[in-house]
């Protein structure tokens, strides 16, 4: 079984090996991160065709006797003002990645954390009552390397969360919407023990997973 270390503290935490001891699956979590970052984009870049814009019913002058290239519209896309022409149309971008899927790919993620020694666990206690920002940065300064930290926490946290939220390089997310993508792209990961038992859960199957937004 594979353990974390404890920042804080001397002793380690057992990780759960159905969780942290899968082998890592390139392609499915490539997928997975995909369907988390497309369905975050909005899709609401719209432009108007010809068809939209407002005027040009008329034509701008005669068919010949002008010396000037016919035209039929002041609205078409080749003038000023005008439509445009295969432009950008409100759409999603979200697709299907099945539940077992996001679970594999999140036990991948994880795994890599558990294989690579980058993945602690936080003693919660110190932060608990009294929020500090200099006793976090100390905390992280040598185990982090100047690298990205993710730091997982529970709803219930959210005191622990104010320490570490000001940091440069560390995003706070809670467990219940923390995703692959977030997992995946952090060079470290800290997680309160709370937290680390819901996700592990989580990438087991024992608790619903987040919903993706459209």
């Amino acid at each position: 079984m594979a353990d974390a270390p404890i920042l804080g503290g001397s002793k380690k935490h057992g990780l759960d090996d159905a969780a942290f001891g899968a082998r890592f699956n390139g392609q499915l979590v490539h997928e997975s991160v995909r369907a988390e970052l497309n369905a975050r984009r909005q899709g609401t870049a719209s432009t108007k065709t010809r068809g939209l814009v407002s005027g040009g019913g008329a034509k701008p002058w005669r068919q010949k006797g002008t010396g000037r290239a016919r035209a039929g519209s002041s609205r078409s896309p080749i003038w000023t003002g005008g439509g445009v022409t295969f432009g950008p149309q409100p759409r999603h971008y979200t697709f299907k990645v099945n539940r077992k899927e996001r679970r594999a790919a999140m036990r991948s993620a994880l795994s890599v954390h558990a294989e690579r020694g980058s993945i602690a666990v936080l003693d919660v206690a110190p932060f608990a009552e009294t929020p500090s920002t200099k006793q976090a940065a100390a905390l992280l300064a040598e185990w982090s390397g100047g690298g990205s930290v993710l730091l997982v926490l529970t709803e219930d946290q959210a005191t622990i969360a104010r320490s570490f939220r000001n940091l440069p390089r560390v995003a706070v997310r809670p467990a219940s919407e923390v995703g692959i993508a977030d997992v995946i792209g952090a060079a470290r990961l800290l997680v309160s023990e709370d937290a680390l038992t819901e996700i592990s859960a989580r990438a087991k199957g024992e608790r619903p997973e987040p919903e993706e937004t459209t």
